[in-house]
């Protein structure tokens, strides 16, 4: 399993078009994840996690959660000021603006891609 740090990449859904990604490795970074911003471009990875919530965010956000290999084992959107129950098996938490993740095609069973294009 490799060690994740703070930083940018980019995520690749199943050879489709690449989008933005920032990662979230350090406690700090997962606490502060979305908190205070108007939107996202592109996905923020949260690594380790297996829940999320939404108390003060201001906009709705698309979830999937991921198994260690990054292979998602369920995508929700949860409103603004929502807690999500933790996932069993899953090591990361994707956050994207809503409707992002539809437009990925990013969907339970897809194995996503993590790096530079």
């Amino acid at each position: 399993m490799p060690i994740w740090h703070n930083g940018h990449s980019q995520l690749t859904v199943e050879g489709r078009e690449s989008v933005p990604l920032e990662i979230a490795a350090s406690y700090r970074a997962r606490t502060r994840g979305l908190l205070g911003r108007d939107g996202i471009d592109g996905a923020l990875l949260l690594t380790p996690a297996s829940s999320v919530h939404t108390f003060g965010m201001r906009f709705a956000i698309d979830v999937a959660y991921l198994d260690r290999d990054l292979t998602v084992l369920a995508v929700r959107t949860m409103a603004p000021h929502r807690l999500g129950a933790p996932r069993p098996r899953a090591r990361h938490v994707l956050e994207a603006s809503a409707g992002a993740m539809a437009r990925w095609g990013l969907c339970k069973g897809v194995r996503l891609r993590i790096g530079a294009e």
